[in-house]
């Protein structure tokens, strides 16, 4: 039966601490799932709503963007993902009442829990000026008042248009069409602040800013390196990959500070034995310190080099630039600085090598780990620099893997979600629409937050997600938020993006994954791309939460009907009616979608082509996939203070808090907490289970402090700590950024710990 939200916020800073699990998923997993399930819809819509999740006649699941195969499980989904579907399939509801009950200068004192528990929006709220309560406004004048903003603007630059990766192609392809017709590029998204590093790197080497394998490609592999990532919470399903691939013979190599119970143990939940035993899919674990894996790659090429006959010579002849300049720099590379930077022992780093030359088809994955750290894009160039020396990109069972988090932020970025498009794609986009694009370049997350301090922005418009909870330096992120004009969200539930506004705000809210979608010309379906480039339907098989909610498409195309006007001679409302007619728009604009409908229409989709992986062709600036040699960095961090980065938890996607347990960490009942190595504690006189204060060291000489975590003694490397986001993204200063992508280095953070 399905239970109402907690009354009042539960205490967040008196955790239960128990040791570290060493296994993942099996029938904890289930059990969890299912009492989740249960207290958001029942056990009857649980039933009907979990059995459709990743179906081929189903719905995507709202979470992460790991691909399914051709073949689908009954309950194909994970622990988290269930918990994704449970909290947007919810029974609880968000109505006028609630905001009347609750002023904002209130909701702003709630945890990001609190509010994500109490349900589903059902009608769009407004605040005025001057207000501390929302009102209900009907959709017409909330699209009037968006309208006037937006027109009275000085230039259309002091707009942004922030996308979350669970807004569909068709919705991001209309978002991104109404923002250039209006004549700003300034279209930020997740992607700025996660993988942004991986499509820099990708985009320079091999040409294309996505991964290059398939889910057929793991379970060939000889070699898996997953580094940076943690599996088993942020992507359980690849747990279910990695176990194919060990039984079919592959080793599997994990780089990360912490050890994680997925890569340690894999408990199968979809078989008895799985739940039982399990699989071991660890064969080599490097601990390594925070920021040593640019140091660690650099030196693995270095050896490989000159292990003799162990680099693809053919291959890099035909089909590589720069190897000259590359092997120069990677013969500089040095045991000791590599031992100082990763932390690990030598034995461990020869037995990685090993494990390199012994495979001969070798696929490395990664996520935030690499990608938010300063020198993030030259770490995954030296990754792909690994790659390139043995010919491991372009053939089966070997390449690059860069892991997403949502479930569709590559398919945005796809669409034309970017503050820096190709010439060519504008090119398309304004001969199928008779427009004139901007061509200068907009501003991403980092630079807008800095636009609406500086008062060069004044509109946020977002479509989903959580800005003020996702984005760094919480005090200036605030205090920029609230010196807009206007802020709008597009919502399906309530986070903390809400209770920070603007001198006037608006919450307009939108169909889920879930919602059944129907329009003017009838049921309709939308389509995500994950993360190996797969292109799929999804189609929502619930009533909506309301009778008031608008789709995502729906509120855009109306958006752009009351900016535009007349002028416009885009068919938005005929797009609102029939997504379809949008699907054809695409398919003439974006490469690789050609006959989009029909192909959309099979079954489990289609792949989008991809030069490297297809043909072992490069498009790069040079026509061959580039080697690259930049200088080896990594952190530097001063006696008496560590290196923190900031993570989620078990009972955590992205900024969206499901509940206060890090179950695989042995942590209960709480979030303010840091884990700290016991040797590092003990020399900073940080006992197990006392409270400190954690005061952030940047350049600026600014103090972040985020108060009042309880010290866990924890088997993270020596000289690191760890604690969640976005709590610690008070801590993160907007400056400290990656070269290049401009990511926020929340991975890594010098702190000193005060008494609290």
């Amino acid at each position: 039966m399905a239970t109402k939200p907690p009354a009042g916020d539960p205490v967040q800073d008196a955790p239960q601490v128990a040791p570290p699990k060493h296994a993942a998923a099996g029938l904890p997993a289930i059990g969890h799932t299912l009492k989740i399930a249960g207290q958001q819809m029942g056990l009857a819509r649980t039933a009907r709503t979990l059995l459709k999740v990743n179906q081929k006649d189903g719905f995507d699941c709202p979470g992460c963007a790991w691909p399914e195969g051709d073949k689908r499980h009954t309950a194909e989904f994970c622990e988290n993902g269930a918990k994704a579907v449970a909290e947007e399939a919810t029974l609880r509801r968000v109505t006028p009442d609630f905001f009347a009950e609750h002023p904002v200068s209130e909701l702003a004192a709630r945890s990001g829990y609190w509010l994500g528990q109490q349900g589903r929006i059902t009608q769009p709220m407004y605040l005025a000026e001057g207000s501390d309560h929302y009102e209900a406004v009907p959709w017409q004048r909330a699209f009037e008042i968006i309208a006037q903003e937006l027109r009275a603007l000085d230039s259309p630059d002091e707009a942004l248009f922030y996308t979350s990766g669970r807004t569909s192609n068709e919705a991001a392809f209309l978002f991104q069409l109404f923002a250039r017709e209006f004549g700003t590029n300034n279209l930020p998204d997740c992607s700025n602040m996660c993988h942004e590093s991986s499509g820099s790197a990708l985009n320079e080497t091999i040409g294309i800013g996505k991964g290059s394998v398939s889910l057929e490609d793991l379970h060939q592999a000889d070699l898996i390196i997953v580094a940076g990532q943690n599996p088993g919470t942020n992507h359980p399903r690849m747990l279910s990959a990695l176990e194919q691939a060990k039984s079919s013979g592959a080793k599997i190599i994990s780089v990360n500070p912490l050890p994680e119970a997925g890569m340690e143990r894999f408990k199968n939940p979809q078989t008895p034995l799985g739940m039982l035993k399990g699989t071991a899919l660890n064969d080599l674990f490097l601990q390594i310190r925070i920021g040593g894996d640019q140091a660690l790659f650099r030196l693995l090429n270095k050896l490989v080099i000159e292990a003799g006959g162990a680099t693809d010579e053919a291959f890099i002849r035909e089909h590589t630039h720069g190897y000259e300049e590359f092997a120069a720099a990677a013969k500089e590379a040095d045991w000791q600085e590599t031992l100082t930077a990763t932390g690990l022992p030598r034995p461990d780093i020869e037995r990685a090598l090993a494990m390199i030359l012994a495979s001969e088809r070798t696929i490395v994955c990664w996520a935030m780990g690499l990608t938010q750290h300063k020198h993030a894009v030259a770490t995954i160039r030296e990754v792909v620099n690994l790659l390139l020396l043995r010919g491991n990109i372009g053939r089966p069972g070997a390449g690059v893997c860069p892991v997403r988090g949502h479930s569709n932020v590559q398919g945005d970025r796809t669409m034309g979600i970017f503050e820096r498009p190709a010439p060519a794609f504008l090119d398309a986009l304004d001969a199928e629409f008779g427009i004139t694009s901007p061509r200068h370049h907009g501003y991403d997350v980092v630079r807008s937050i800095e636009a609406l301090r500086d008062g060069r922005a004044k509109v946020l418009f977002a479509m989903g997600g959580n800005f003020v909870g996702a984005t760094p330096d919480t005090e200036v992120t605030e205090a920029a938020i609230r010196r807009a004009a206007l802020t709008v969200h597009v919502s399906t539930k309530l986070n903390r993006s809400h209770a920070v506004t603007g001198r006037r705000a608006l919450i307009l809210p939108t169909l889920g994954r879930t919602d059944k979608d129907v329009q003017a010309s009838g049921k309709q379906f939308v389509t995500v791309e994950d993360s190996m480039g797969m292109v799929h339907a999804s189609r929502g098989n619930l009533a909506p939460a309301s009778p008031h909610l608008l789709s995502e498409p729906a509120i855009v195309a109306r958006l752009a009907r009351a900016v535009l006007g007349e002028p416009s001679r885009t068919p938005w409302e005929e797009f609102e009616k029939d997504y379809a007619a949008i699907r054809d728009r695409i398919s003439r604009v974006v490469p690789g979608f050609e006959d989009f409908n029909a192909r959309a229409a099979r079954p489990g989709g289609f792949r989008l082509p991809h030069a490297p992986r297809d043909e072992r062709r490069f498009p790069t600036k040079t026509g061959k996939a580039n080697f690259t040699a930049a200088p080896v960095e990594y952190p530097e961090v001063p006696a008496g203070r560590l290196l923190l980065q900031t993570l989620r938890s078990h009972d955590q996607y992205n900024t969206t808090i499901y509940g206060l347990d890090d179950r695989y960490r042995g942590i209960t009942g709480g979030r303010r907490v840091v884990m700290v190595h016991p040797d590092d504690a003990a020399e900073l006189g940080l006992a197990d289970g006392s409270y400190t204060d954690l005061v952030g060291e940047w350049a600026d000489g600014v103090e972040r402090r985020a108060p009042g975590f309880r010290v866990v003694h924890y088997p993270t490397a020596r000289g690191c700590a760890a604690a969640y986001y976005p709590e610690t993204n008070v801590l993160v200063p907007l400056d400290s950024t990656a070269d290049t992508s401009n990511t926020p280095a929340s991975k890594s953070v010098v702190v000193r710990f005060e008494p609290a």
